[in-house]
């Protein structure tokens, strides 16, 4: 178990996470709602994009980031077997992250920063909003400088040894997180605040979206990074097996690390600043990184089967059956490879630089990132919690069946919501809209999917209602004596590492010379460009 400083740390970010998280569960289904055949238009659209602003910020930055962060304060403890060293200055990013959601989310409110979580240049919300998104990341930036920190102090202690795989991919999504949320800084700080703080009236609006496009398909691997840590060091351990693989397990973490972020501009294919020859470079480059989804799904399912066989598990298939199917870990796991694996088969049509011109702005894309992160990685998110909940509150959290009810739910919701999405986004139909009209006989037949993606919501608000009382409960059980936590081990163990592969000098240089060399052109010549300002658009 963790010393009680750090247990209170973890359960503070965790509990913050996954409150916002609900709230945010709550915003969406609203907007689904209100724009069904089933209510009458609530009349003011402003209200709807408000809701969606809220929606978008607390689910992009706030979850996520304290997930990773609490995730982040346990992993220190657990597998480098040492006290955490900075637990003040943890102390003061939560309270940063904090500080800077309420900053955030009160203009929100109050209608005076309606520009979606993606900020949407030349529309410029209140000073505010800006401000508290800023703190969030700088709360961030203090997790990102503990957690190397922390490395070093063990990698002094413990000279030449291979760094536990946790602690290593831990660091890899901290690093690519302090990477990749410069690009959003940038933005902020040069184009957009000059602007909001009334010091300016026009705005670059293609520069701003370049800059944020440095960060908008990265941070979904930031946002994948707690769930692949629980892929390769929870699920093989809790269902009796060995990972197939350490050296392959950190590949994977590398190949992320250094693929995730010179690909952004796949998001501005439609967008003219930007020219062809950066958009095929950023298309190429997108395609790399889905080898290390490749290669994590072929070290897992090497490590199941492991597993099974350990069980007693025999033939081709028949070890499948000799699974630990009622374990939420292996129900989880399953859960988030079929979601992943639709939801990736989706991303290689928003990567084609000629396919995407049939899906682009449709909500084919919002059912895309919504069963890649609301289905495959806030499953995980799910399972890392039920896994390390005892260790954070000392009781027994033995309420299976329950946890296994929550996951199904969460996982037919989340296909019921995103399918039909897919489907009417191949139609043409198009996302971030207020409203439909569905007396118009060409919308009418669409009418019935906004209906099934609207009864999909309701499962997801129901298993997200469900989680919160699980933990809960974790805090009203029986207290245990609990054995010393683990992570999963390699079925051979290594007797020495490369030294590429337990370090992150050569990597993270690799990281920013791609980035330079993808980004570096277009940024030079927009900045370069004159009279491309337009006047700003401020949000009343």
């Amino acid at each position: 178990m963790l010393n009680v400083p750090n247990r209170r740390l973890v359960l503070a970010h965790f509990w913050l996470a996954f409150l916002a998280f609900f709230l945010a569960l709550c915003l969406g289904e609203w907007q689904m709602y209100i724009r069904s055949p089933l209510s009458q238009w609530i009349g003011d659209p402003e209200l709807y994009y408000r809701s969606v602003t809220a929606h978008g910020s607390a689910m992009g930055y706030v979850f996520p980031t304290l997930v990773a962060m609490g995730f982040g304060y346990a992993i220190v403890e657990l597998a480098l077997k040492q006290a955490l060293i900075g637990l003040r200055w943890a102390w003061t990013g939560y309270a940063l992250v904090v500080l800077g959601t309420v900053t955030a989310m009160v203009p929100v409110a109050l209608g005076k920063a309606s520009v979606l979580y993606t900020f949407y240049p030349p529309l410029i919300g209140s000073v505010f909003y800006y401000l508290g998104v800023v703190l969030v990341v700088v709360g961030s930036w203090v997790w990102v400088a503990l957690m190397a920190i922390n490395l070093r102090a063990w990698r002094r202690a413990h000279p030449g040894e291979t760094v536990p795989l946790a602690m290593f991919a831990n660091n890899a999504g901290a690093y690519l997180w302090a990477w990749t949320s410069v690009g959003a800084a940038i933005e902020i700080l040069f184009l957009i605040l000059p602007v909001a703080a009334g010091f300016k009236t026009t705005i670059d609006a293609g520069l701003a979206r370049v800059f944020f496009s440095w960060t908008l398909h990265a941070i979904v691997y930031f946002w994948l990074m707690p769930a692949y840590i629980a892929f390769y060091t929870l699920v093989p351990r809790a269902i009796g097996g060995r990972l197939y693989s350490d050296a392959m397990a950190r590949i994977s973490f590398i190949l992320f690390l250094v693929f995730s972020m010179p690909i952004g501009v796949h998001h501005l294919f439609q967008d003219p600043q930007v020219g062809s020859g950066v958009k095929f470079l950023h298309a190429v480059f997108t395609g790399m990184v889905s080898v290390p989804t490749l290669l994590t799904i072929f070290t897992i399912c090497a490590s199941v089967e492991i597993a099974g066989r350990l069980r007693g598990g025999t033939g081709k298939f028949a070890w499948i059956a000799r699974l630990p199917w009622k374990n939420p870990l292996m129900l989880a796991l399953a859960l988030s490879f079929i979601m992943l694996g639709f939801g990736g088969a989706g991303g290689l049509i928003n990567m084609s630089y000629q396919l995407d011109f049939a899906i682009h702005n449709t909500q084919w894309i919002t059912g895309h990132f919504h069963l890649i992160f609301g289905g495959a990685i806030v499953i995980m998110y799910f399972a890392l919690a039920y896994d390390l909940w005892p260790h954070l509150t000392g009781r027994a959290l033995d309420v299976w069946p329950l946890m296994r009810i929550q996951l199904w739910l969460w996982f037919i919701g989340m296909m019921v919501l995103t399918l039909p999405w897919h489907w009417v986004g191949i139609l043409g139909m198009p996302r971030r809209m207020a409203y439909y009209d569905y007396s118009n006989p060409d919308l009418a037949p669409l009418s019935l999917s906004v209906i099934i993606t609207f009864s999909g919501g309701l499962l997801l608000l129901a298993s997200g209602l469900l989680f919160l009382w699980i933990l809960f409960r974790g805090h009203q059980g029986a207290v245990q004596p609990l054995p010393p936590f683990r992570f999963s081990a390699p079925v051979q163990a290594a007797a020495r590492i490369p030294a590429a592969l337990n370090g992150f000098t050569l990597w993270l240089a690799l990281m920013i010379g791609l980035s330079v060399i993808n980004y570096g052109f277009p940024i030079a010549q927009l900045i370069n460009t004159p009279n491309t300002a337009v006047p700003a658009v401020p949000i009343r």
